[in-house]
């Protein structure tokens, strides 16, 4: 149609063109059920598919910053501090983070069991620095947390239960706010969205990343490898055999 031509030359995105699209079938299914057209013109019309925007993610400094922000003196802090490392070191969404329990960290094999969507179980390995920080945490910290019983979960609140997501959101966005980072750019999310990125600018293979967020579509996945042009041509000056000074 010259309408929907006429919108993207006036610069309207992909989900403002649908938007109108929609409205415009709505006016033709009105005229039909009336009886005034006799044909719908727009019935064999698809709509655009809006662009698939790339995720917000943090250089390793600022990523580094945020999650060194939390006080470790306290036990809710080493908590904090041990939660952002793991979510940052397995890429674990705050759903699959704060349901992560004592027996699903092995601290001597160096992985964690993380159940996501669909309560599909996989096994992500975790770094040094997380390992290093939830055996502080659990050493002390937890147990100062624990009010009643022995509960399951490893990150605690003061009350002595699991944490909630809303707990994590306000987490992240106050240490971006101690580390100087534009808060409007990090949440929970960020830190699977910077485990991702700095895997493939580090030069792992799509596959591994995939298994560790959890994908079960690489197609998914795909959409982190956004490189940047210095890592692509890093990447290019190293691996490719016509890439070397000549002589």
């Amino acid at each position: 149609m010259k309408y929907l031509g006429a919108l993207r030359r006036r610069g309207l995105g992909g989900r403002s063109v649908a938007r109108h699209l929609s409205a415009v079938r709505g006016l033709y299914r009105f005229l039909l059920a009336n009886g005034v057209i006799r044909r719908d013109p727009t019935e064999h019309l698809d709509s655009p598919r809006p662009a698939r925007r790339l995720p917000r993610t943090l250089s390793e400094q600022d990523v580094a910053a945020i999650v060194e922000t939390p006080d470790t003196t306290r036990p809710d802090g080493l908590r904090d501090r041990a939660l952002l490392e793991l979510m940052y070191a397995c890429g674990l969404r705050a759903s699959e983070a704060i349901a992560v329990r004592v027996d699903d960290v092995n601290l001597e094999g160096g992985y964690v069991l993380a159940t996501g969507k669909g309560s599909r179980q996989r096994l992500v390995p975790m770094g040094a620095q997380a390992v290093a920080w939830i055996r502080r945490y659990l050493e002390a910290g937890r147990e100062r947390l624990v009010k009643r019983g022995n509960p399951a979960a490893l990150f605690l609140n003061r009350s002595g239960g699991a944490l909630s997501r809303q707990a994590v959101w306000q987490l992240l966005k106050k240490s971006a706010r101690r580390a100087g980072v534009r808060t409007a750019a990090v949440s929970p999310h960020t830190l699977r969205h910077c485990f991702a990125s700095h895997l493939l600018e580090g030069g792992a293979d799509l596959r591994s990343v995939q298994a560790m967020l959890g994908h079960a579509d690489i197609s998914t996945t795909q959409i982190y490898t956004h490189l940047s042009s210095s890592a692509v041509r890093d990447m290019y000056r190293a691996f490719h055999p016509r890439a070397r000074k000549a002589g």
